[in-house]
């Protein structure tokens, strides 16, 4: 699963929305936290002129996609980590504050089309799904894990609502057969699910995503992760996060909203008395365009919020 770098594609979802939002100066510093195949941190690169951009992923691959790329721009710094570390990578590079930061917290297209990555219900590979190709595969987690764990799992991250039927039919096929492949599991699902509900698009879609996000730990610490990115702002600097899953969305939303409150004090209080100042302003969310959803069907659930630090 070496890939060659230029194998390494990815259609950039509210690519125009998202570059604009950073409101870039040709002097800032900048962060993508998830570079992908480079779209993004193309752009921005483009628009620096004594400025700098940070480049960081967590796939092996993206990365080497990303030093033919962005070997043009001396202004480009890479760094093969997971964003979640944005604090320790930045003061590894002796950075404390920058302009912009940029996640894009979607698969890449590279990631769902390649099939030995094992991330797609299209075909038949084995089932793997790690972004960092490290770690626990999706095929060790089907296997392992309680059919209580996988029931969970299925529930809480793809808002299956046969989650039930499909982990007991996950347990009962592994009792046979370790389940290697994308296909057999996409199998075991479908026959675990009443035909009305195999008519509502793929019957293996919302399964597939949970696994994939339990695998990839995509929302364990996602808050502190969205925090601590607001917290390495420069004062007026903005960070736009890119969610496609609803419980990205609730947590990066409820983040913002935390950090543009303000004061706590009753609402029975004449004045404040809690001394507590907004920290952000939260700009409109931004969803795709008709054109784009016709373009690319991969950007129907895509929502891009922005904050900017006061």
């Amino acid at each position: 699963m070496n890939g060659k770098p230029s194998e390494f594609h990815h259609i950039p979802v509210l690519f125009n929305e998202t570059i604009e939002s950073l409101n870039i100066k040709p002097d800032g510093i900048y962060v993508d936290c998830t570079s992908g195949g480079g779209g993004h941190s193309g752009e921005i690169a483009k628009r620096l002129n004594g400025g700098r951009l940070i480049s960081i992923d967590r796939d092996p691959q993206a990365i080497e996609t990303l030093k033919e790329r962005l070997l043009p721009f001396g202004c480009v710094t890479l760094v093969h980590n997971n964003f979640f570390n944005i604090k320790n990578i930045l003061n590894s590079l002796g950075v404390s504050e920058v302009d912009g930061i940029l996640a894009d917290l979607g698969v890449s297209s590279h990631q769902l089309d390649e099939p030995s990555r094992g991330f797609s219900f299209h075909h038949d590979a084995p089932l793997d799904m790690r972004m960092s190709l490290e770690g626990l595969s999706a095929a060790q987690a089907v296997n392992t894990l309680s059919q209580s764990e996988l029931q969970r799992i299925i529930f809480e991250y793809g808002e299956e609502k046969f989650a039930p039927s499909i982990s007991r039919a996950i347990v009962r096929a592994r009792d046979d057969k370790p389940i290697e492949t994308t296909f057999e599991l996409s199998d075991i699902i479908k026959s675990a699910m009443p035909a009305a509900a195999k008519r509502d698009g793929h019957p293996a879609r919302r399964t597939f995503q949970a696994i994939r996000i339990y695998v990839n730990g995509e929302l364990d610490g996602l808050g502190n992760a969205v925090s601590d990115m607001f917290d390495c702002l420069k004062p007026g600097g903005r960070v736009s996060i890119i969610t496609f899953h609803s419980l990205e969305d609730k947590t990066v939303k409820h983040q913002f909203a935390s950090l543009a409150k303000g004061c706590t004090c009753p609402k029975n209080f004449p004045v404040c008395v809690c001394g507590n100042a907004p920290k952000a302003k939260v700009l409109k969310a931004v969803s795709p365009s008709g054109k784009e959803l016709s373009d690319n069907m991969r950007s129907r659930s895509a929502r891009l919020r922005t904050a900017e630090k006061l």
